[in-house]
């Protein structure tokens, strides 16, 4: 028997990422679906899958095994998914006969770069902007919204927008620079760090508005055409099938 994947999805959460990256895997999986709160948190039932209550989860179902194996955390979650059932995601570490620290391909090393990168650096400071635009929103009483909004905005003035044009800058030079003619950031295929970088990159262009045809052009084609991917596609309709959401990135 083979094993099955459950990804335990929260709405309007990182996890979308991961129904696309099981459509790309030979596995049989299913979706726990989860609704956040009036406060935009994840609901207590969480806890009850992993400690930290918080999505994406999965739990592999092992033949044999009563309980299923509990895996968090999204670089995690990738490369897991990737080195059991979607070996063809990952470039080649070596070139034949060169083996040894140093002699990577250019393909593995920025591969093993995004997974790190998407969360370590980029996810963070997108989720502490989040937070701040929050001084801008209507659960603000109306009173302060001019004090916290004038306060969010010189925040996203002198920190954000320098950050975000940082790493957007940085990214469109990784992208103009990908091996073998490129087209992803790792080089011409698709890859499990380009699944696991499309929420940001979608982020960028979507809600901040940052990425766009002007701007970034390399950046603003690469985050049309991942949102074009067939698997990226199917991830959408699976979900808008088993649940009563219409998909939202936010």
């Amino acid at each position: 028997m083979s094993p099955k994947v459950t990804l335990y999805w929260l709405d309007k959460s990182r996890a979308q990422r991961f129904i696309w990256l099981l459509e790309e895997c030979n596995v049989d999986y299913n979706i726990e679906i989860f609704k956040r709160t009036p406060e935009m948190l994840a609901p207590p039932e969480l806890k009850k899958v992993h400690p930290l209550g918080k999505s994406p989860v999965i739990g592999i179902h092992a033949p044999g095994k009563t309980e299923p194996t509990i895996l968090a955390e999204s670089g995690f979650i990738t490369e897991y998914l990737t080195e059991h059932f979607a070996p063809h995601l990952a470039p080649k570490r070596y070139e034949e006969g060169k083996e040894g620290p140093g002699l990577e391909t250019e393909e593995w090393l920025r591969y093993r770069f995004f997974m790190h990168y998407a969360e370590g650096s980029l996810m963070a400071l997108m989720v502490t902007n989040l937070i701040f635009s929050m001084l801008k929103g209507d659960k603000i009483p109306f009173f302060l919204r001019p004090v916290t909004g004038a306060i969010a905005g010189r925040v996203d003035a002198a920190y954000f927008k320098p950050n975000f044009k940082t790493h957007f800058d940085f990214l469109e030079q990784q992208l103009a620079t990908a091996p073998n003619g490129g087209g992803f950031l790792c080089g011409k295929d698709l890859t499990a760090a380009d699944i696991l970088m499309s929420f940001p990159m979608q982020a960028g262009q979507k809600r901040l508005k940052m990425i766009n045809a002007t701007a970034y052009p390399k950046l603003n084609e690469y985050v049309n055409k991942l949102d074009s991917m067939p698997g990226y596609k199917r991830s959408i309709e699976r979900i808008e099938k088993e649940s009563d959401i219409t998909y939202e990135l936010f």
